[in-house]
């Protein structure tokens, strides 16, 4: 079974990845590094996680993956290396809108970080590493789960960062048993909806919402393209189940939607569940852009600007090994039309808490 290590707790996808763990039976005992200034949210977080699993533990550890041994003090390093045999990477900015140096502190030089004490750990059976399938930037066609391939260039600097931060990590597939993730676009639970952020395709939702008093609401410019999102719930039970899979080992996968729905599809059906009418006429993508350029709108619409930039992006993702691996565990991909019913649900039933809306810069 085995003590897994986690950094990225208390966020939504390593609470949930912890829960399934424990759910499974893949381990009873989880350490989570945390950053000073989270330790009350992670203490809650543990707290609801262990009344769920009584017979299971979370030890938190204060540090900064920033640091060299991750700021940890030299008697609980002593105490934990020798314990941990799965390393959990996920801790990461993952806003669209960051600026580049703080990207790079956390995304690049904490990965490098953490590269290094996975190192120190002499019973080590696997090291998941949390990429992203925009590590591609802009480059168009299809995108293959073995490429790494820089681009000409990044839509924003978290794709850059992470981009950066997956190179480091496939360095080191000569020394360390690892797998590396690529999800898509994450939103919450197929089936409940539940999530703890409204970004991503929730932009949208923030905008329909407050242009839905209007006469007709317009199409956003003219896309060819496909958008790839994908449930929380399926990055979990993948995830939990490429861990403790032999042939995940060494891997890069794409934890993308196979099948991907158009965006002019996906928003049709977003505005239809929302004001109960279809899309009408077409806002020039052009003019978007510059009404989106003006930090009012854009805090009253809830969209940030870089969201737009994925509208129109021609990319398709390979995903033939991680379907392949997966098939083995009967785990494939909820329809995104299908199951967006519960997400629109869950949206109406918590927009007004602002804790689940990002700050919009």
């Amino acid at each position: 079974m085995g003590v897994h290590f986690f950094t990225g707790f208390p966020g939504f996808i390593s609470s949930q990845l912890i829960r399934e763990l424990f759910r499974k039976n893949q381990s009873q005992e989880v350490i989570a590094i945390v950053l000073a200034g989270e330790l009350v949210k992670a203490n809650l977080e543990r707290e609801n996680i262990v009344a769920e699993f009584p017979n299971c533990s979370i030890h938190i550890v204060e540090g900064d993956i920033t640091l060299p041994n991750l700021g940890l003090e030299n008697q609980v390093i002593q105490e934990i290396v020798p314990q941990i045999e799965v390393l959990w990477h996920l801790a990461a900015i993952y806003d669209l809108a960051v600026p580049r140096d703080i990207a790079w502190k956390v995304n690049v030089h904490g990965t490098t970080m953490v590269n290094d004490f996975v190192r120190t750990l002499p019973n080590l059976r696997r090291y998941m590493y949390f990429s992203t399938a925009y590590v591609a930037g802009t480059r168009e066609g299809v995108l293959r789960e073995n490429e790494l391939i820089r681009p000409h260039a990044f839509k924003n600097y978290y794709e850059e960062t992470k981009y950066e931060a997956e190179h480091r990590v496939e360095d080191l597939k000569s020394e360390i048993p690892l797998t590396i993730i690529r999800p898509g676009i994450v939103r919450g639970h197929s089936e409940t909806g539940e999530t703890i952020k409204f970004d991503g395709p929730y932009f949208f939702l923030n905008m329909v919402d407050k242009l839905k008093y209007l006469p007709c609401i317009p199409y956003i410019g003219r896309s060819t393209s496909t958008i790839n999102v994908v449930p929380v719930d399926y990055i979990i039970n993948a995830s939990t189940y490429l861990v403790d899979e032999k042939s995940a080992e060494g891997k890069t996968l794409h934890l993308t939607d196979p099948n991907p729905h158009p965006v002019q599809e996906v928003y049709r059906t977003m505005v239809k569940l929302l004001t109960n009418h279809y899309p009408k006429g077409r806002l020039p993508l052009i003019l978007a852009r510059i009404s989106l350029q003006v930090l009012l709108i854009r805090k009253y619409l809830g969209v940030e600007q870089e969201s737009l930039d994925y509208l129109t992006w021609n990319a398709k993702f390979d995903t033939s090994e991680a379907v392949s691996i997966l098939k083995k565990g009967s785990i494939a991909c909820p329809d995104f039309i299908q199951t967006m019913p519960r997400m629109i649900d869950f949206y109406l039933a918590n927009k007004e808490d602002k804790r689940y809306h990002i700050q919009i810069k």
